[in-house]
């Protein structure tokens, strides 16, 4: 499938190629799919579904490595008791096997295929109605947002499409980026997630105006002019620490900081962190 999700047509041949099993094993596999409406048979292959969203799955086969450090930082600044509100994107997604063993935790979804996940006693979820995307399983629209209205108080993990510093975090999607600016507005905190790549590449829809961002959550250290520019919004930005602490470029205080920190500790710019 994440051949098919690359090219959106692949032939029996290339695929038994690249998998290194029969044709035979290849065909069979294909028709599983198709009989799940997940690809259309062709003769000689397979292609995607005219008509079709594929979104999730092709996001959620890019930066897996990345998404899942961000997930396991996200993670750790939810404990027992708390009320959160996770997106229905792929790095939220993520973050739901981490979070089965909280308890008294209440999670806030428009995301079916996220509520599924959470399937542990000590967790209990609220699904916020509205307009169904079936492909993508999840809720957006007038009934999504007045839902929020009633509600407050809650921690909020938000996905982007893109950053840009005059911009602001953005979405590719008018009807989420409008869904989670009503999240942001009623949270109590707003925390952003997102990997490297998304750093200088708006895009299309703003989601919210980066005053409203407590902290940014990323897979690597991103560059300089970022960290300032946390450092001067009050945002707190949190990535792993480098397995090389002595870098020259950070800003004051920030190197004293990645060497207390544990291999497996993130690293919260301190200077960025001081001004929240």
């Amino acid at each position: 499938m994440h051949e098919l999700l690359q090219k959106r047509h692949v032939t029996v041949r290339e695929l038994a190629e690249a998998l290194e099993v029969s044709e035979a094993t290849v065909r069979r596999d294909l028709k599983a799919l198709a009989g799940r409406h997940q690809l259309s048979l062709v003769h000689g292959g397979a292609t995607l579904q005219r008509h079709a969203d594929y979104s999730f799955q092709a996001k959620q086969q890019r930066n897996v490595d990345s998404k899942r450090t961000i997930a396991t930082l996200a993670a750790k600044r939810i404990h027992d008791g708390d009320h959160v509100f996770l997106d229905s994107g792929t790095t939220c997604f993520e973050m739901a096997p981490l979070l089965r063993d909280r308890r008294g935790l209440s999670v806030l979804v428009n995301s079916a295929r996220l509520a599924l996940e959470f399937d542990s006693p000590g967790i209990g979820v609220i699904m916020l109605g509205g307009q169904y995307r079936p492909d993508r399983m999840d809720t957006i629209g007038p009934i999504t947002t007045s839902t929020l209205d009633q509600l407050r108080g809650y921690l909020a993990f938000i996905g982007a499409d893109g950053l840009s510093m005059e911009f602001g975090p953005s979405a590719s999607d008018i009807e989420s980026a409008h869904l989670y600016r009503q999240v942001v507005a009623n949270a109590r905190e707003a925390v952003l997630l997102a990997d490297h790549s998304k750093f200088e590449t708006a895009a299309l829809f703003r989601i919210i105006e980066w005053d409203r961002i407590g902290c940014l959550i990323t897979d690597q250290r991103p560059p300089r002019k970022w960290i300032e520019f946390a450092q001067r919004r009050g945002i707190e930005l949190v990535f792993p620490p480098p397995r090389d602490t002595a870098d020259a470029d950070e800003p004051d205080g920030a190197g004293a900081a990645e060497e207390a920190a544990s291999d497996d500790a993130p690293f919260a710019d301190p200077a960025a962190t001081a001004a929240t």
